[in-house]
């Protein structure tokens, strides 16, 4: 069952990281976790990065601590909560963070702020969801704080390709959502006919698409050991996903991005794409 135990909540003193918080608290309590809250200092180098740091490291570690210990002391009440500072490049601390101390679930604001920052996830978040090898959950990418509409978890929206190792992303969100008492839906993207040239596609080929797509996600589910609606949608991926999302009133979106790792893995583009269309909150296995 998907029990989360330590999770990591980078922390950069944001309006957006502080919107988050509750969400942060909501997950920490279900799953009665650990939560470390970590901040990094920046170095400051006075002729680029081959010049010697501007100020003291272990001064501004003091410093950030500092700010850290007394960051809405009123936050995390009742939880075992752990604040921690270092020194360094942020996303490689994280990253280096998670791999050392067992965390199972990484917390992070996406920073997509005004039109054209939508089209761009934070180089922070990017660099962790690239590198981190556990489930990463993050906010909204959009400009404005958290919506706490989607900080109780009744539908849970999971996108899925026909591979088969979606099978086991099924069983974790199948999980997750018997853990939350949440409903269940499965959404599939299959090519729109704007994606074809006309000669080739036509409204009963997408069709044909749809159905023999249907019948792929299905027996991943009987793989699976579940059975919930499945929704096949016609359009990219981030825009099939947003607008089952939408219609639906997800308050999660669950998405796979083992081929993160690969050298240009198909999933990679799909991932940030949905992570920068959701209307709510995903969390990446």
């Amino acid at each position: 069952m998907t029990n989360f135990k330590h999770i990591l909540f980078p922390v950069d003193f944001s309006d957006r990281c502080t919107g988050a918080i509750p969400f942060v608290e909501a997950i920490a309590r279900h799953h009665g976790a650990k939560v470390t809250l970590l901040s990094v200092a920046h170095p400051f180098y006075a002729q680029g990065f081959e010049g010697t740091p501007i100020i003291d490291p272990q001064q501004m570690i003091s410093g950030v601590k500092a700010e850290l210990d007394g960051w809405l002391p009123g936050s995390f009440s009742g939880l075992q909560v752990e604040r921690v500072a270092e020194y360094g490049d942020p996303a490689r601390c994280v990253v280096d963070f998670v791999g050392d101390h067992d965390v199972d679930l990484v917390t992070m604001p996406s920073h997509g702020y005004g039109p054209f920052r939508q089209l761009l996830l934070g180089s922070v978040t990017a660099k962790v969801l690239h590198d981190v090898h556990c489930p990463v959950w993050t906010t909204p990418h959009t400009g404005e704080p958290s919506d706490r509409e989607h900080l109780v978890i009744r539908k849970i929206l999971c996108a899925v390709d026909t591979a088969p190792s979606n099978a086991a992303l099924m069983r974790a969100a199948a999980d997750l959502a018997k853990g939350y008492g949440a409903s269940l839906r499965l959404v599939h993207a299959v090519p729109g006919i704007e994606a074809w040239p006309e000669r080739q596609m036509d409204q009963e080929f997408e069709q044909t698409l749809r159905e023999n797509a249907r019948s792929a996600v299905m027996e991943l589910e009987k793989a699976a050991d579940i059975d919930v609606p499945v929704c096949v949608g016609a359009g990219t991926v981030p825009d099939v996903v947003r607008e089952e999302a939408v219609q639906h009133g997800a308050d999660l979106v669950v998405i796979g991005r083992g081929a993160l790792q690969e050298t240009m893995g198909r999933l990679r583009t799909h991932a940030y794409g949905i992570i920068r269309h959701a209307p709510c909150p995903v969390l990446s296995f």
